[in-house]
């Protein structure tokens, strides 16, 4: 009896101690909430994976992640308020790392994608999706009535730098046709503007179109994608190149960042988490699996390398639609 004892007491010593190292692996500890700026509208492809994300830095962190949405100018308003906020690691911004990169070349904020250490997590790719009573069979209908009616079929997205803007710019110039920009605050008001029949097509996110897609509400017509897109309990959405074999598709990175000159503490922890614990997050799989995703996570250089074909991509059709004046090879980016 008295070894049973002992070796439970043993047992739970080393039980509290490995807590313990597990607790001490990280050198940052919040004592209080840490805030995750969401700067678009809840709903959308932003605010549904951060809120899934935020869950998973709880665990890791043992403290709350609280989820704020602050929309407004193609999301610059909450990102400027993640980056004057105190630099202390308590507020982080979130979204596209492409729309994060854009701001400086759209006179939004002058902060370069390199003054931020990143966190990616999901690569997202974009959907033209029509609603029903549209009429458009497929991509190839679509295309032709758009040449047939130059500027008359609405098109809905969260506004200029979003992933669905940059998609939709990107057929306009490389098939040559127009359009008519809807935006709106957020991808999913503008996944619902389309459900609703506000617009005739949307071209956000999987992510964004999933649900709707699968009730039958939306149609995908074509991803921006090399390959076919499979979404689970849809099928198989195929490639806009079987269209427009020539056009440019790049993966939109979605994360977190946070100032690069935060407490070193924050950024090793964050480092440590992200290899640890949200590369190998069953929630943010699921996540993925359910919108037509694929997480994909990365930190530091390597996040910054993974956004730049994408951002690249999006600054330079900024500035060849004329949404901008700066020239993006002043900002150091090379035409694609």
């Amino acid at each position: 009896m008295k070894f049973v004892q002992a070796f439970g007491a043993a047992l739970a010593l080393s039980t509290i101690l490995a807590g313990t190292a597990i607790a001490a692996e990280y050198s940052w500890k919040p004592d209080k909430p840490v805030t995750i700026i969401v700067p678009w509208s809840a709903g959308g492809s932003t605010d549904s994976v951060t809120r899934v994300l935020a869950g998973e830095l709880e665990d890791a962190l043992g403290q709350t992640v609280v989820v704020v949405n602050q929309p407004g100018a193609a999301g610059s308003v909450g990102t400027t308020g993640a980056w004057e906020a105190p630099h202390d690691g308590m507020t982080w911004g979130a979204g596209a790392a492409l729309d994060l990169g854009s701001y400086q070349v759209l006179g939004m904020l002058d902060v370069p994608l390199t003054d931020w250490e990143v966190y990616l997590h999901i690569a997202n790719v974009a959907v033209v999706g029509a609603n029903p009573d549209a009429g458009y069979a497929d991509f190839g209908e679509l295309l032709e009535a758009m040449k047939a009616n130059p500027g008359e079929i609405s098109v809905a997205t969260a506004g200029v730098t979003s992933g669905g803007h940059n998609a939709m710019e990107s057929i306009a110039q490389t098939a040559g046709v127009e359009y008519r920009h809807v935006s709106y605050d957020g991808g999913n008001p503008a996944v619902l503007a389309t459900v609703s029949g506000e617009t005739a097509i949307t071209t956000q996110l999987a992510s964004e179109q999933a649900e709707m897609i699968r009730a039958g509400r939306i149609i995908p017509l074509a991803v921006l994608s090399d390959k076919p897109l499979n979404i689970e309990g849809f099928g198989e959405v195929p490639s806009i190149k079987q269209w427009i074999p020539e056009i440019k598709t790049a993966a939109n990175y979605f994360g977190i960042w946070v100032p690069k000159d935060s407490p070193p503490e924050v950024i090793e922890t964050m480092n440590a988490i992200w290899a640890d614990k949200i590369a190998n997050s069953a929630a943010m799989k699921e996540y993925a699996g359910q919108r037509g995703a694929i997480l994909d996570p990365s930190s530091g250089d390597a996040a910054v390398a993974a956004a730049m074909p994408a951002l690249t991509q999006n600054v330079w059709l900024m500035f060849d639609g004329g949404k901008t004046e700066n020239d993006p090879a002043d900002f150091g980016f090379e035409r694609p």
